[in-house]
């Protein structure tokens, strides 16, 4: 088993794919440190995790803001506090603002920014030095069907995406003679939270993937070893 024993951090984990992937790496073994920014839903994760902790694996979680770089770097030396080094990090956390190019104010834009692009940035630029001292490493930014199209009411959430898809395409060529590999996951619509607010999109919530069918499957497609990679991974509806 090449996940097990392996540290895994997942940002978003208090959301509805977040914890989904956090519920498929534990199966896998993994220890994890989960994050997000409710922890009363990242203390009931933790929970119902730790009942059915069959490999003894260590579970740690804590709240941050990805729209504070400060806070993004203390969290960082808690990680290194808890874990002496990750060997995956799943970039899930996201915001998805709804509004028109008018509607849109700078403030808005700027936390979608950050939250959607900078924080993987700075998450990536610091974990990925003990990956590249280690020869190992997995780097998996969930980006979205958003990365390779637009739609009307989503230029901020589009434009982070886009910018995500690109910084995922350098980082899997810079990283990869390191043996450390990029994953840009780009889902359509899923069954969580902020998939049902794409129904205001005119989008039917019943023909959305469940997120704990996309867990399963990135997990599958990361845990091989060998030769081959599939570095954009674009799942969509059958009906969409």
């Amino acid at each position: 088993m090449i996940l097990k024993n392996k540290n895994v951090l997942i940002t978003g984990a208090s959301g509805g794919l977040g914890s989904a992937m956090a519920k498929e790496y534990f199966k896998k073994g993994c220890n994890l440190f989960l994050t997000g920014y409710t922890l009363e839903k990242l203390s009931d994760l933790c929970e119902e995790l730790q009942q059915n902790n069959f490999f003894d694996a260590v579970i740690k979680c804590r709240v941050c803001n990805f729209n504070d770089s400060d806070d993004i770097l203390n969290f960082i030396k808690h990680v290194k506090e808890e874990f002496v080094q990750i060997d995956i990090i799943i970039n899930c956390a996201g915001v998805f603002p709804i509004k028109s190019i008018e509607e849109m104010d700078i403030n808005q834009y700027r936390e979608c920014i950050e939250v959607n692009l900078t924080a993987p940035f700075i998450l990536i630029k610091e974990f990925s030095k003990e990956m590249i001292k280690n020869k190992w490493g997995r780097i998996i930014n969930i980006a979205s069907s958003s990365a390779y199209s637009g739609a009307p009411l989503t230029s901020a959430y589009c434009a982070s995406k886009h910018a995500l898809l690109g910084l995922s395409r350098a980082l899997h060529k810079e990283l990869k003679c390191h043996n450390v590999r990029v994953f840009c996951v780009s889902p359509g619509s899923i069954q969580t939270p902020m998939g049902e607010k794409t129904v205001a999109l005119g989008q039917s919530y019943e023909t959305f993937m469940k997120p704990e069918e996309v867990a399963e499957y990135v997990a599958f497609a990361t845990a091989f070893d060998g030769h081959m990679i599939s570095e954009e991974i674009r799942l969509n509806r059958i009906i969409a």
